[in-house]
């Protein structure tokens, strides 16, 4: 037989093929389940440490029972809810998930891949990706657009969110919810005679007094400017008042470092009226904080 040069580039193109698999930043897979359930990997190749080292690889390309023992608890679901709808409807399978290593570590994992009908059961050729770092980039842009960089509290939006989902509950399971905004009185007097760093500093630390009076799952918020807001899930309009009534006086009397002269605070307080929307309970606490404006500041004023 002849010698044809054509076999030497394929072989060679096929070992590039092969050590360029091997160095990517995920895995390159076949994953096989036949109509019985039985699965495997077919084929691996990446420098991803997601199914452990080369000899617990090699395990899978028989048996990939155990593969998914490690994805965390929550995700779990949703992957098998996916590989289903891929197997039935033959479209791309694509999902992300959390991965616990033995370590102690965890990362993010983006599946990709492409479903192919055999005789025997499905086949997916596709990529795994390890994502942790997009995903905690992107956590970080999330906590930077729902927090007031002055503060560090969150902020309005933030804000807005967790009304939504708080007066969701209180609809739901009829369990009290409870509203104060306060607004500081006088802040820009404070402003413009001692200037405006001297007014972020009092910003700031009527922020923190506030929040070591409050409980873990009270969410206080700056509203914007001198105007702060606290929502209290499961407290009555009672028990927020007292809360209210507790940070007037620990404000009027803690020294905010200003050359002469304190700080006192006006609150609307206001408990959520089953079925009633946010935009309504706001105005309604709103309505009572410029109560508390025009009957002299300093005071807090509930229905």
């Amino acid at each position: 037989m002849p010698y044809d040069p054509s076999l030497d580039e394929t072989r060679h193109d096929l070992e590039r093929l092969k050590a360029m698999t091997e160095r990517l930043p995920g895995l390159v897979f076949q994953f096989y389940r036949s109509h019985r359930g039985q699965i495997r990997f077919p084929y691996l190749a990446g420098a991803s440490r997601l199914f452990g080292d080369a000899e617990q690889r090699q395990r899978l390309f028989e048996d990939a029972s155990h593969a998914f023992d490690h994805v965390h608890p929550d995700d779990f679901p949703r992957v098998m809810a996916a590989v289903e709808r891929s197997a039935k409807s033959l479209t791309p399978l694509t999902t992300q998930f959390r991965q616990h290593y033995p370590d102690g570590e965890e990362c993010w994992i983006a599946v990709r891949a492409t479903p192919e009908r055999l005789h025997t059961g499905i086949l997916w050729h596709g990529l795994m990706v390890n994502i942790t770092e997009q995903v905690e980039y992107q956590a970080h842009l999330r906590e930077l657009s729902d927090t007031d960089s002055l503060t560090g509290l969150p902020n309005r939006r933030k804000l807005m969110s967790s009304l939504e989902r708080e007066i969701s509950l209180s609809n739901r399971h009829g369990t009290p919810l409870s509203l104060m905004i306060i607004d500081i009185d006088h802040f820009k007097q404070v402003n413009d005679t001692w200037g405006h760093l001297q007014g972020d500093k009092v910003l700031r630390r009527l922020a923190g007094l506030c929040d070591t009076l409050l409980r873990e799952e009270d969410c206080l918020a700056r509203l914007g400017g001198e105007e702060f807001a606290v929502l209290l899930p499961l407290t009555p309009l009672s028990h927020c008042e007292a809360l209210a009534e507790r940070l007037r006086h620990e404000i009027a009397s803690h020294d905010f470092g200003l050359p002469q002269g304190g700080v006192t605070i006006s609150t609307g307080i206001a408990e959520h009226r089953i079925g009633e929307l946010r935009d309504q309970f706001l105005e309604r606490t709103d309505r009572r904080l410029y109560e508390a404006k025009q009957q002299g500041r300093n005071r807090v004023v509930g229905p």
